[in-house]
């Protein structure tokens, strides 16, 4: 680390502001929140709750998902960044499920499905309220982690690991959404909020801007 803040204590006071603040994708069940995911990647959550409620009419659920050929996907979500091989993903993906509750909700599990990684198995786990096994790691916790200097790498894999060593693992769960949204609201690609934000007295950025 390049310095010696006690962030076990330091990211308190942003776990509290956003803790259980719900995921800026719009859905209603955990199979809409799986499906969102995947196709969230490297795309907007903006845009993804969009085009979600046309999609979810023709395919309500795991079991409808499974019996569709990836290409009737096209028509509603084509849009969507790398579609092609999300759209082969998630029916592969309800293929294999079949049906909403066997949609499974530890690490192990997910990230052994097709198009899930640690970033999308650390949201659902989040949102449906298992213990976190991992840190959220997104393009907003990417930045805003570097500049706090909570961690060094530019790497999402380091990066979550070098928060899991200086964080609880009871705060895990929260701590990686706490960093996105503070990404998403204050400390923005440029012209950081910094008389905002909870963080600046601990911020290694802040400290070498002000």
């Amino acid at each position: 680390m390049t310095n010696k803040t006690d962030w076990a204590h330091a990211i308190k006071p942003l776990i509290k502001k956003y803790k259980g603040k719900k995921h800026p994708l719009e859905y209603k069940n955990i199979y809409q929140l799986l499906v969102m995911v995947v196709l969230s990647a490297q795309d907007s959550d903006k845009h993804i709750n969009s085009l979600a409620p046309e999609l979810f009419k023709h395919f309500p659920n795991m079991e409808a998902l499974s019996n569709a050929a990836p290409e009737t996907l096209f028509p509603l979500a084509g849009k969507v960044r790398n579609f092609t091989n999300k759209a082969k993903w998630l029916v592969a993906i309800a293929k294999q499920i079949k049906k909403d509750k066997n949609i499974p909700v530890t690490m192990e599990e997910l990230v052994a499905l097709t198009g899930i990684g640690r970033k999308s198995a650390n949201v659902i786990m989040r949102e449906v309220g298992e213990k976190a096994e991992g840190i959220m790691v997104d393009l907003h916790v990417v930045r805003v982690a570097q500049r706090l200097g909570i961690a060094t790498s530019a790497d999402p894999k380091k990066i979550e690991q070098q928060i899991m060593e200086v964080i609880p693992q009871s705060d895990w769960g929260e701590t990686g959404m706490a960093i996105s949204f503070l990404g998403r609201e204050t400390c923005r690609p440029s012209h950081p909020q910094h008389e905002e934000c909870v963080m600046s007295s601990v911020c290694e950025y802040y400290k070498q801007n002000k």
